[in-house]
């Protein structure tokens, strides 16, 4: 065997203390993206959570500072201070230094905690340009700054004090993350969650660069968030089911109510950290629900003897839940916790929602009733889904080598490099057909408004024409056919009129992609084209374009300037648009109205174009404005339109 050259014990990295994580941010935080840097707030945030928790702090206050950094205090114990006997530094210091040190490893410290591997505030700290804790305990205040994770001095007193709790201010490093600007949205949002998920905390934010404060405070706890989480939808009864039960050294709480909804809202959480992938917490929940309801149905001859149990799908239609488990051992899937994968949890669950929620329906036989009428009316509407699925599968519609008539493919077959235009009208479509790069964009006009999803089941979804060519286009099947992995194109854009009609277009099509084809939005495939909104023209066939009203003013002022650099007299009683010595300026109706090498030249052409990528940054709010937008109540509809008609520049009507 030939003798590898120089690999030798030197070419081996030992990454010390903090190093690692220095070294290889994502796997602590997951990457060094927007996502990455809120995580930094969310460890120092769940420690003050995990204090609350643990019934010994009241309060968590963030702070969002001028100059970029980021203050959170909770009011509870403060780190302990004395020296810490394996290391030989204060126990502050040995927390922010070493990882995997801290109080959540049976050591007595906490009972449950949302923070598991020990690993939060030193990763903060190492990524972190500055770092700063003050902690108050013992009538004392014990300060320390770090740099980079190291520590600049030992830990000292620098007051005294009647408080207690831990303060710590932290500064994202700029040579780390892509952005270190945190987002006040997103972090109010965390905090309300933090809020509802633990009885009596109240949680705060103030942000010094726009002064703006929130704070939180819900004594009913996860049973206001299922309230919350039903603003705007109409409930099957205005009761919430409760249930709070310890099973073993394990609390499980459930919250639930039924709404006139389609689709099912089930938010799992273990020890206050949000698990979107669910768990065996999500999988006892699913089991039990499904099985009380049929046994009931069975039991009160709601449900026949020869008809088929109700599915788990059939109960669960129009159900918002919130459940949350606190344990002392969490054992979540990698740091970033989205799946929880305790097996003795799925009992526990399964256990206390079997038996309570079998005593709530039979003392609430009124809903009880309602809550069976709706699961089997879902069970009919299933199986007129299927039934419309196999009748235009036999037609050959939505399956099968052919594709649409409507649609225009390109020649490549590497989804990679491939897009999909989907465009209003046949008007636009031809002249998107003809400017288009026929390699790699593919075309499909759409004609009239896409059905409304939001109120449609799958069965009338499958009788709209549109609504099964998109599908048929796109390669992906509907429902349980669904495969993210036959989808034909990995750019999927949205181009339509930069009117009111356009608009609703356009939110009609987000509607489907968002209720019934989410996997393509999460993985990044969903854009809207943006078409320009002006055409600016001078004489010697001069074209100028503008996306907005504020660049057509900066091309006006502009041209104007570099008119008068070059010593052409300017009439100041003339309109700015002779100043600058245009022709005409030409606000586009639609797309209908530029030819086809104009629609390439602004909004086809990958070297010119403006396209905005979809993305699901908070699926919880997403899911509120669409019900808002295309839901039934006309009442919220109208509140959200007074409420951002002050926005509203331009309007066609």
């Amino acid at each position: 065997m030939a003798k590898q050259k120089g690999y030798s014990a030197d070419q081996i990295q030992v990454l010390e203390g903090l190093e690692p994580v220095r070294k290889r941010p994502g796997m602590y935080i997951g990457g060094t993206g927007v996502e990455g840097l809120h995580h930094l707030v969310w460890e120092i945030v769940d420690n003050g959570i995990d204090e609350a928790l643990a019934g010994h702090a009241t309060s968590v206050e963030v702070t969002l500072l001028e100059d970029g950094g980021v203050r959170v205090y909770d009011d509870g114990r403060g780190i302990p201070t004395d020296i810490h006997p394996k290391t030989g530094k204060s126990t502050v210091e040995t927390v922010l230094t070493v990882l995997h040190a801290g109080g959540k490893f049976g050591g007595g410290g906490y009972k449950v905690s949302g923070g598991l591997h020990g690993v939060g505030s030193s990763v903060v700290n190492a990524l972190s340009s500055k770092f700063v804790i003050n902690v108050y305990r013992e009538g004392k205040i014990f300060h320390q700054e770090y740099t980079t994770g190291v520590p600049q001095a030992d830990l000292k007193v620098v007051g005294k004090t009647d408080k207690t709790g831990t303060e710590i201010t932290f500064y994202p490093d700029g040579s780390i993350f892509e952005t270190t600007k945190i987002n006040y949205d997103t972090v109010l949002d965390r905090l309300r969650h933090a809020a509802y998920l633990t009885k009596g905390i109240r949680t705060s934010i103030h942000d010094e660069r726009t002064n703006t404060r929130y704070g939180f405070y819900f004594e009913g706890g996860i049973q206001s968030y299922v309230k919350h989480l039903n603003v705007g939808k109409e409930v099957v009864d205005d009761d919430v089911f409760y249930v709070d039960k310890q099973v073993d050294d394990v609390q499980v709480e459930i919250a639930l109510q039924y709404t006139d909804a389609f689709n099912e809202t089930i938010k799992a959480f273990a020890n206050n950290v949000y698990n979107p992938d669910g768990g065996t917490h999500m999988t006892g929940f699913r089991a039990a629900l499904t099985r009380v309801i049929n046994d009931y149905a069975r039991k009160n001859g709601l449900l026949k003897e020869k008809e088929e149990n109700l599915s788990g799908e059939d109960t669960r239609e129009g159900l918002t839940s919130v459940i949350l488990v606190k344990l002392p051992d969490p054992q979540f899937e990698g740091q970033t916790k989205n799946k929880l994968g305790n097996p003795e949890i799925r009992g526990y669950v399964e256990q206390v929602l079997s038996e309570y929620l079998s005593y709530y329906l039979e003392e609430h036989p009124g809903v009880a009733r309602k809550i069976v009428g709706k699961a089997l009316l879902a069970a009919r509407a299933r199986k007129a889904a299927r039934a419309a699925r196999d009748n235009i599968i036999r037609k050959g519609v939505l399956e099968g080598s052919g594709l649409p008539g409507k649609l225009t493919d390109c020649s490549s077959k590497d989804p990679s490099n491939s897009e999909l235009y989907i465009v209003e009208g046949d008007s636009a479509g031809g002249s998107a057909k003809s400017g288009r790069d026929s390699k790699t964009q593919a075309i499909l006009p759409l004609r009239g408004k896409v059905l409304n999803v939001e109120r449609a089941r799958l069965d009338k979804m499958l009788a709209n024409n549109e609504i099964v060519t998109l599908i048929k286009a796109l390669g992906v099947g509907i429902e349980e056919q669904f495969n993210i992995d036959g989808l034909r194109y990995h750019r999927i854009i949205v181009m339509t009129d930069a009117d009111v009609d356009g608009s609703h277009i356009s939110t009609l099509l987000l509607t489907f992609f968002f209720r019934h084809m989410q996997e393509i939005i999460d993985g990044g495939y969903l854009y809207l084209a943006k078409p320009p909104l002006y055409l600016l023209k001078a004489a010697g066939n001069k074209r100028w374009y503008a996306y907005s009203d504020g660049e057509r003013d900066d091309i006006v002022d502009r041209l104007i300037e570099e008119r008068k650099k070059r010593g052409t007299a300017i009439n100041p009683r003339e309109d700015r648009k002779k100043q600058a010595g245009l022709t005409d300026i030409q606000r586009y109706k639609g797309l209908g109205e530029m030819d086809a090498e104009q629609l390439w030249e602004t909004t086809m052409n990958p070297e010119n174009r403006v396209l905005i990528q979809v993305r699901l940054e908070d699926a919880e709010k997403a899911d509120a404005i669409f019900n808002k937008l295309m839901g039934t109540e006309v009442e919220l509809r109208k509140n959200f339109i007074q409420t951002h008609a002050k926005f509203v520049k331009d309007l066609d009507v």
